[in-house]
C-alpha cells in the first residue's frame, strides 16, 4: 500500500519503537564502530552478541531491487517504506560516531598501551566464540564440525598475512572499501586487519583524522563507494546463508572466531620486521607467555576477565529481552 505521508512512510519502516530502543541501538552501533577501528576485532562480533546482527543484515539488505526503483521513480514514500531506514539511522550514527570521535583515541591506546587493550579484546572475542558457539542446536553433527573446522582455518590463515605495499589509486580505494566492508560484517574476520594487510590502514585512518585534509575527502567518498557496494551484495549473501543453512554458517562463524584469537593475543615477540612507504611494519610475530609478572600483566588478565564476564552477561540480558522488546526490523 502506498504511504500517505511522510509520517506515515517513516513509521512502516522495520525499526526500534520508543527513544529507549533507538538509544540502545546507537549504543550497539557505537560499541561496533569502536571494535573496527581495532585490527584483529571485528564489528559484527559486536553486533552479534547484542543481538542485532540478523537485524543489520536484514535492514542493508532492504536496500534492494525494489527499493531502488522506488528511488529512481523519485518515489521517495515508498522508498522510505521498504528500506529499514528507522533501523539504519541510529546504526550509521552510532558507528560514524564512534569512528570518528575515537580514532585517535584506539591509535593511542594500541601504540601507548597495546597489552592491556589486546587482552580487553582476547576476553571479548573468547566470550564471543561461546556465545555463537550456543546458538548450534546439534554442534557435533558432521557439517558443522567441518564448517568450523572451515572457518578457523580460514581465519588462521587470514591473520598470519603479511602487510604489503600497494597503491594508492582511486581503484585500489575503492576494492579496499569492498573487502574491508565485507570482512567487517562477518564476527571474528576484523576490516580494519585487512586494511593492514593491504598496507591502506593507516591511509585511511589518517583520511578520517583529517578529512578535510589534501585528497582526504576524496579518498573517504572513494572508500564509502566500495563499502556501500560490498556491504550491499555481501550482506545478501550471508543474510541468505543464514536462512537456509543457518547451522553450518553459524559453525563456520565460531570457526572464523577461534582462528582470529591467534591475532589478538596480547604478549608477541616481534621476530621480522620491514620499512613500507616509511612506516616499520611486522612481517612476523610469535605469541608468548609474559616473561615478568607485574602490574601491567595483573591489570592485562584483569581486563581480559571482565570483557569475558561482560560479554556473558550482555548476552544474558539480549537472550532475556528477545521475546519483550526487539530492535530488529
Amino acid at each position: 500500500m502506498q504511504p500517505k505521508s511522510w509520517k506515515e512512510a517513516f513509521l512502516a519502516s522495520p525499526g526500534p519503537h520508543s527513544r529507549k530502543d533507538y538509544i540502545t541501538l546507537y549504543l550497539k552501533a557505537f560499541c561496533m564502530g569502536v571494535a573496527d577501528l581495532i585490527p584483529g576485532v571485528s564489528g559484527g562480533t559486536i553486533a552479534f552478541i547484542t543481538g542485532i546482527y540478523e537485524g543489520m543484515l536484514d535492514a542493508v539488505g532492504s536496500v534492494n531491487k525494489r527499493s531502488l526503483s522506488a528511488l529512481l521513480r523519485l518515489d521517495l514514500k515508498s522508498f522510505l517504506s521498504i528500506v529499514h531506514i528507522r533501523f539504519l539511522i541510529p546504526l550509521v550514527l552510532g558507528m560514524l560516531s564512534a569512528i570518528f570521535l575515537l580514532a585517535r583515541l584506539m591509535h593511542f591506546l594500541i601504540n601507548e598501551h597495546p597489552i592491556p587493550t589486546w587482552a580487553s579484546f582476547f576476553g571479548l572475542i573468547g566470550a564471543s566464540i561461546i556465545v555463537i558457539f550456543r546458538e548450534l542446536e546439534h554442534p557435533k553433527k558432521m557439517s558443522n564440525l567441518l564448517a568450523l573446522i572451515i572457518g578457523a582455518v580460514f581465519a588462521w590463515l587470514m591473520v598470519s598475512l603479511i602487510p604489503v605495499d600497494t597503491p594508492t589509486s582511486s581503484w585500489f580505494i575503492y576494492l579496499c572499501g569492498i573487502i574491508g566492508i565485507t570482512a567487517m560484517i562477518l564476527p571474528g574476520l576484523s576490516g580494519s586487519f585487512l586494511l593492514l594487510i593491504l598496507g591502506k590502514y593507516e591511509f585511511i585512518t589518517g583520511a578520517v583524522k583529517n578529512p578535510f585534509g589534501d585528497g582526504n575527502f576524496t579518498i573517504l567518498l572513494t572508500f564509502v563507494a566500495g563499502s556501500l557496494t560490498g556491504v550491499a551484495g555481501f550482506s545478501r549473501i550471508l543474510n541468505w546463508f543464514l536462512k537456509h543453512h543457518r547451522e553450518q554458517t553459524m559453525a563456520f562463524l565460531t570457526g572464523i572466531l577461534i582462528g582470529s584469537m591467534k591475532k589478538v593475543w596480547p604478549w608477541k615477540e616481534v621476530l621480522e620486521t620491514k620499512v613500507i612507504r616509511g612506516k616499520v611494519r611486522i612481517l612476523r610475530e610469535a605469541n608468548i607467555l609474559p616473561d615478568q609478572w607485574n602490574g601491567e600483566v595483573a591489570l592485562a588478565i584483569g581486563l581480559s576477565i571482565l570483557c569475558f564476564l561482560a560479554v556473558l552477561w550482555m548476552e544474558s540480558q539480549t537472550r532475556k529481552s528477545r521475546d519483550t522488546v526487539t530492535i530488529r526490523p
